[in-house]
């Protein structure tokens, strides 16, 4: 069995799961390759219009293999080139809603903050744990969560290596919904479908205009947002749109 495993549950939706239920979803080498090699096929297939990504019940993802890492060198560890595989994630167009039971610690959290959604369960477990063993987040884990929750309460998860649930992660901005455990998925698919059915080059350009402009100055990001808006008249699908608006009647989006 594949250790990332591709479905394809409704129309428009891939559903990505990691399948290392031996070592609690752990991130080695060719989980991060088969992700890496996912997500750029998935962000090329005009078919795709929303990617799902998961483990399973116990686990989203319980971080990096040590095993892989105990004894590294720092030559090789930077010659494994890690960051491109994240980068392949970070970079897909489409977007991506993180489906989190139990641990999502260290590369685990780092990769929930690759989605752009995060729904999670009551029980789900955020934790940056990296300093627990003589090192620090090395895949977005102090930027992404700086920018997710702010100096503060980064700070005190980063330095502690304590974890916080499912309800405090949403309190503190770091998810988008909490469900009951057994919730997580269903409402993750429910949330595809929803975004599945919009048009999908107004999709990308929301994804690709929030993304640049979160760090650019706020009217070099207004402009990002302003030019965007503007393409999207030339799109077929804000013609049809529109019409199905007057007419009262449901869009079909074509992608065009």
């Amino acid at each position: 069995m594949a250790v990332v495993v591709l479905e394809y549950p409704a129309p428009g939706i891939a559903l990505l799961k990691i399948n290392r239920p031996e070592a609690k979803n752990a991130l080695n080498t060719e989980v991060r390759q088969g992700l890496a090699e996912h997500f750029t096929a998935l962000g090329r297939d005009p078919e795709v219009r929303c990617i799902v990504l998961t483990g399973d019940e116990s686990a989203f993802a319980a971080g990096a293999d040590l095993r892989e890492l105990a004894e590294s060198g720092t030559l090789e560890v930077m010659l494994r080139r890690v960051h491109l595989l994240w980068q392949a994630i970070s970079s897909c167009p489409k977007p991506v809603i993180a489906a989190v039971n139990g641990y999502a610690w260290g590369g685990g959290c780092e990769l929930a903050m690759h989605a752009d959604i995060i729904v999670a369960g009551e029980n789900a477990s955020f934790c940056q744990p990296e300093i627990k063993v003589g090192i620090m987040p090395g895949a977005g884990g102090t930027q992404r969560l700086l920018r997710a929750v702010g100096k503060f309460q980064a700070m005190k998860m980063i330095l502690s290596g304590q974890p916080v649930s499912g309800r405090e992660a949403l309190a503190m901005g770091l998810v988008s919904e909490v469900v009951a455990d057994d919730q997580v998925l269903e409402s993750a698919l429910k949330l595809a479908k929803q975004i599945a059915a919009m048009p999908p080059l107004a999709v990308e350009q929301i994804k690709e205009v929030v993304l640049a402009g979160q760090d650019a100055p706020l009217e070099s990001a207004l402009m990002l947002e302003r030019k965007a808006f503007q393409l999207l008249f030339a799109t077929a699908d804000q013609k049809e749109g529109m019409t199905a608006f007057f007419e009262k009647r449901k869009p079909q989006y074509a992608g065009r």
